[in-house]
């Protein structure tokens, strides 16, 4: 043994950029069965970094999907057990005309990684595995017993995770989780995330002559399923922006006035922010602020609608079908399948004439999930974080859905903590996605820290 894990890292800064960049050369697109085989190999990707870092038992276990990637180290007994969870993963890159460089060939500028993954999740999750090396390499052991569990599947919703974290259970047993996966809210000001929104999302087909027309031929003589489809997904809305789902609010709680005063408290800057996503105006239900629509409020939102000819110049015709993507985000006592069927039975009551609807429920919803403020893992991200930053973090909510948390603590009886060091503005989801380089230091130092005091 010789120096501290913390000189180990130092010492091998330019080794670690080196290894994350060949990660995020790996198109691990989830959802596209082209990218099947490339899935697998960022698989085969984590489990030899794991490897090499150390006497970690790791195994690639099988799913009805895609893999998951499992490392296990007890060698501390009597120290709390972790289980680190994070994703492999990730989103399909469209539009890829707005990249600036290639999505999956990651260029360095400004200090910043831009690459598909670089913050959801690939950068973020390397970061504990290179921590676990530093501290076999200079310890020969880790402060706390760990076991690691990284999925394939989580841009899809995780849709096999539930029935393999329930079939390994016993397996996964632990005090508490620890997410790499997730996001600060600002990167002037460390924040902890205390809980998150919950998801269902369905597909609308609407069908209507037995295939495309000529619409100058039969034009007034059948009804368009584009145009039914736009009247439907129209009537989901009232003007105000409020959900017009029958049902749809009935299980929702009432904000009160200690969380909206917390969250008047962070002082957003609502049009700071429409700046910086580019929208015209704000618009969302009446009667709250951003936030509050962001973390308080379910939502549903049109995510895609497609049908007919969408190439260059025009093809005059009737399409015989047309295709909608809807998401649903929830908050607590919201249930995925009975919101689904809610939107689902509108849709299929308001089917317009000469049409016939299909709504099709997709898989990986998720329940929205909370974590106790005063949770012992929380409270040691807060003193490590304030130690890093030298201020103390604020607590927020999320938008997005993860929906390990709430599997986690429905099938293992744990509560999941959030310690990612990406933060909600570097593009994730989207073209020219990025990765601060100094985040990914600040990562490596505060899960040192962390590991340290879990195991006191």
């Amino acid at each position: 043994m010789a120096g501290t894990p913390e000189a180990y890292i130092d010492a091998h800064r330019d080794e670690s950029l080196a290894q994350l960049l060949e990660f995020l050369r790996i198109p691990s697109i989830s959802t596209d069965p082209a990218h099947r085989a490339d899935v697998r190999a960022a698989a085969g990707w984590v489990a030899g970094r794991l490897a090499a870092a150390g006497p970690l038992a790791v195994e690639i276990l099988e799913t009805g999907g895609h893999p998951v990637v499992y490392g296990e180290w007890l060698g501390a007994p009597g120290r709390p057990t972790l289980l680190i969870y994070g994703h492999y993963d990730v989103q399909p890159v469209d539009p890829p005309e707005q990249w600036r460089s290639a999505p999956f060939e990651p260029a360095i500028r400004d200090e910043r990684i831009y690459a598909r993954g670089a913050s959801d999740d690939k950068g973020p999750m390397f970061i504990p595995i290179k921590v676990a090396e530093a501290f076999f390499a200079a310890e020969r052991g880790l402060p706390v017993n760990l076991k690691l569990l990284f999925e394939g599947e989580e841009e899809v919703g995780s849709p096999h995770l539930d029935e393999f974290v329930a079939r390994h259970a016993a397996r996964l047993a632990a005090d508490y989780a620890l997410s790499a996966d997730g996001a600060m809210w600002r990167i002037e000001r460390p924040s902890l995330t205390t809980g998150s929104r919950g998801l269902t999302a369905l597909e609308v087909e609407v069908r209507g002559p037995a295939n495309d027309l000529h619409s100058g031929r039969h034009g007034g003589a059948v009804r368009n399923p584009l145009q039914a489809l736009s009247v439907l997904l129209a009537g989901l809305h009232y003007p105000d922006g409020a959900v017009a789902v029958q049902g749809f609010y009935d299980a929702v709680r009432a904000a009160s006035e200690d969380e909206r005063r917390e969250i008047a408290a962070l002082g957003f800057d609502e049009e700071a922010y429409r700046q910086s996503i580019g929208a015209p105006a704000l618009f969302g239900e009446a009667g709250y602020s951003t936030l509050e629509r962001q973390w308080l409020r379910p939502t549903l939102e049109i995510n895609g609608i497609y049908g007919g000819y969408q190439g260059a110049g025009l093809k005059t015709v009737i399409p015989a079908t047309a295709y909608a993507k809807i998401s649903c985000r929830l908050v607590p006592d919201q249930r995925p399948d009975e919101i689904a069927r809610l939107v689902a039975g509108h849709l299929e009551r308001h089917a317009p004439s000469g049409v016939e609807v299909r709504v099709t429920p997709l898989p990986g919803g998720a329940p929205a999930y909370r974590i106790d403020p005063r949770h012992r893992g929380l409270s040691i991200a807060r003193t490590v974080l304030q130690g890093i930053y030298g201020q103390d973090p604020v607590a927020v909510l999320i938008g997005g859905t993860l929906p390990v948390s709430e599997i986690f603590h429905r099938v293992l009886g744990i509560d999941t903590v959030y310690f990612s060091f990406s933060t909600s503005d570097e593009d994730y989801h989207a073209p020219n996605e990025f990765f601060r380089l100094a985040r990914l230091w600040d990562g490596l130092a505060a899960w040192t820290a962390y590991w340290r005091a879990a195991g006191e």
